[in-house]
């Protein structure tokens, strides 16, 4: 363990998924190929939203390119770090290396938490006040709902870094994890932790867990109206909500279970921690495309164009 000659921590030690040799050389291989799907997946879904002049123009895709940018970057994280790790023995990562990936993971985190309550609005104007929706949805008040979901994101972040960063550690240095969090990093504080753990909850936890219900009521009213509409357009609008949901349970189940239950740990953290950081960006573009009938014929349409823009060339 590392100490500066104030004896305080300058490093973590992080257990990782496993301490088999073995199976960390199969996790790397499991784990590249989820990380090219989260960079592949969620690029071609952003260049195809950019380069369809009809989806450019629909608030929904609008807000989808933003969602495949925040899980590019959000699988950026904590991923390349761990594929690291996976072939070396000592997994060390710097305090200041630390506080980087909790802000940024908390940064990302909870500017999708709040885009999705964005896209959850969204689907509700659509489906309920269809008539007036592109009105009520203009680009102006889109780029507003975005921009403070990234401010909201910013500021939920530095309440996290604050909380560790005015902690001592000046004792045990080892996360077990593949990657920093907050729960995990404020039990190895030489202090009483009970207050910062209380704040934890308040902040992280009831964030994720008021979102999900803010989430789910919406839908809910969503699903109610659909009752209403006729059997195509019902049939497409549920489509779209099964979607929605899918990522939504995806991405707060694993925050619920792990921010909202200070003073304890369980085993089972890791494979909900894989989830959040891993999984979740990595699905959602097979979601979205695979259910979505715009973004299959976009993406084949874009296909098209590049076929035809090189045989041009090779011509």
């Amino acid at each position: 363990m590392k100490k500066s000659n104030d004896s305080k921590v300058t490093e973590f030690v992080l257990l990782g998924l496993s301490s088999s040799w073995e199976l960390q050389l199969f996790l790397f291989l499991i784990f590249s190929l989820f990380y090219m799907t989260v960079v592949l997946g969620n690029l071609l879904i952003m260049v195809t939203v950019r380069a369809d002049a009809h989806l450019l123009q629909s608030p929904m895709y609008y807000f989808l390119g933003h969602l495949s940018f925040i899980d590019l970057c959000l699988g950026c994280v904590t991923v390349p770090k761990m594929l690291r790790d996976f072939l070396q023995r000592g997994k060390i990562i710097s305090f200041s290396g630390c506080l980087a990936q909790i802000y940024f993971l908390h940064f990302l985190g909870a500017s999708e938490m709040f885009l999705l309550t964005v896209m959850a609005y969204d689907r509700y104007v659509a489906i309920c006040n269809p008539l007036h929706y592109l009105t009520v949805m203009n680009r102006q008040l889109c780029f507003q709902l975005v921009f403070a979901c990234w401010c909201g994101g910013f500021i939920h972040s530095i309440t996290q870094v604050m909380l560790v960063i005015q902690l001592p550690f000046c004792g045990p240095n080892e996360l077990d994890n593949f990657y920093c969090d907050v729960p995990q990093v404020i039990k190895l504080a030489c202090m009483d932790t009970y207050v910062v753990e209380v704040l934890m909850v308040s902040n992280s936890g009831l964030l994720s867990l008021i979102c999900f219900l803010v989430l789910l009521f919406s839908y809910a009213i969503i699903l109610t109206t659909l009752r209403t509409r006729f059997r195509q357009g019902r049939s497409k609008a549920l489509s779209t909500c099964a979607s929605h949901l899918t990522v939504v349970s995806l991405i707060f189940v694993p925050c619920v279970f792990i921010y909202l239950r200070p003073f304890c740990s369980f085993s089972v953290d890791k494979v909900f921690s894989v989830f959040y950081t891993v999984i979740t960006p990595m699905l959602n573009p097979l979601i979205y495309t695979l259910r979505n009938a715009d973004m299959k014929t976009a993406m084949k349409k874009l296909r098209k164009k590049y076929a035809a823009s090189f045989f041009h060339s090779k011509g």
